[in-house]
């Protein structure tokens, strides 16, 4: 069953075009909608600018064909360097991988194809609808219905997109690609099998001081996952602790309204600082007993149990006695030892 119906869809469609931005601020979809519209300017006036320049300083035949094609071709090498840049000329990376080159984690080079070619459908039906108001033509008109067609789909999918990515309530905008930070190899593998292959019922435990990127690296992960239209969430370990005792009631799509259990993948955040701040502030018992509280403690085990989760923790427990350990939590709750994974963003002691 989708989570976002096209009746959402029509619905945020219908906010992003309707209100004014300054009292209620600016969604992902409505910026997208805008970056669409902007390539479709950059189409549409250098166009209409190199028509009246061919049309007024030249006798060449047919600038209505002409000024259009030169346009998009402009706009396709621009979009061709723009996207071959970063694969082929990060000097500042010594890999031999083209794909990885410069990279801890490769980007989804397919995802930002589609991108890329979006992009692409909107620069020439900018161009088009140019060449048709200025000088009506046969072939401009079947391009332009061309495009047209081509862009429906990625219209579709990446506003659809975007809703996931704004529904999650995430802090801030990073794919995983863009995560800079340190991380031993056999952790790094372990992120990458994570967002590969989303087996439901994952407890994936990031350990970090602070500043070490946990928090940055659980959103990336899940950004990943946003884009293939999982129902991701973000939520702080103190909101989360009042949501313990809500009703499970579906609520109407908006920026960052999704209930933690209506969620495939959930971001726990903030359990506790790390560093040099050694003992936890919210420890593994207290979670457990307003988890498993008196009305809502079942449904709250069930969901927690089968949903993927990422767990941002501060220092990895060493000293604690068992049953302080968040792995204990895991026991009571009836999460398989197989199902909980640990990395650990501090370098490892010499």
């Amino acid at each position: 069953m989708r989570f976002i119906t096209r009746k959402d869809i029509l619905q945020q469609l219908k906010n992003d075009l309707i209100g004014k931005d300054a009292y209620r601020g600016v969604t992902l979809t409505y910026s997208w909608m805008a970056n669409q519209f902007g390539h479709f300017s950059l189409g549409f006036i250098p166009t209409f600018i190199l028509y009246t320049i061919l049309t007024s300083k030249t006798a060449m035949s047919r600038p209505e064909i002409w000024a259009p094609l030169i346009i998009w071709g402009c706009w396709i090498l621009f979009e061709l360097y723009n996207f071959l840049g970063p694969l082929l000329f990060n000097v500042n990376s010594k890999s031999q991988d083209l794909q990885n080159k410069g990279y801890i984690f490769h980007p989804e080079w397919g995802n930002i194809t589609f991108d890329t070619l979006t992009d692409l459908c909107f620069f020439g039906l900018g161009a088009f609808a140019c060449s048709l108001l200025c000088a009506y033509n046969l072939p401009a008109l079947v391009i332009f219905l061309i495009l047209g067609a081509l862009a429906l789909y990625p219209s579709y999918y990446w506003y659809s997109t975007k809703m996931h990515l704004q529904n999650a309530g995430y802090p801030f905008q990073l794919r995983l690609s863009q995560w800079k930070f340190n991380i031993q190899e056999d952790h790094k593998t372990v992120i990458a099998d994570f967002v590969k292959n989303p087996q439901s019922g994952k407890h994936l435990l990031l350990f970090g001081s602070k500043g070490s990127g946990k928090t940055s690296l659980s959103v990336a992960i899940a950004t990943e996952l946003s884009i293939k239209n999982n129902r991701c969430s973000y939520v702080t370990a103190t909101k989360l602790l009042s949501m313990f005792f809500e009703k499970a009631e579906r609520v109407a799509i908006s920026p960052g309204s999704w209930a933690w259990h209506d969620s495939s993948l959930l971001i726990i955040d903030d359990i506790n600082p790390g560093g040099q701040i050694k003992k936890d502030i919210l420890r593994a018992p207290l979670f457990y007993e307003l988890l498993n509280n008196p009305e809502y403690g079942p449904f709250n085990k069930e969901h927690l149990k089968k949903m993927n989760t990422i767990w941002v923790m501060g220092n990895e427990e060493s000293l604690e006695q068992h049953e302080e350990r968040w792995e204990h939590l895991f026991q009571q709750i009836g999460i398989a030892d197989s199902n909980v994974l640990r990395v650990n963003l501090d370098p490892p002691l010499r």
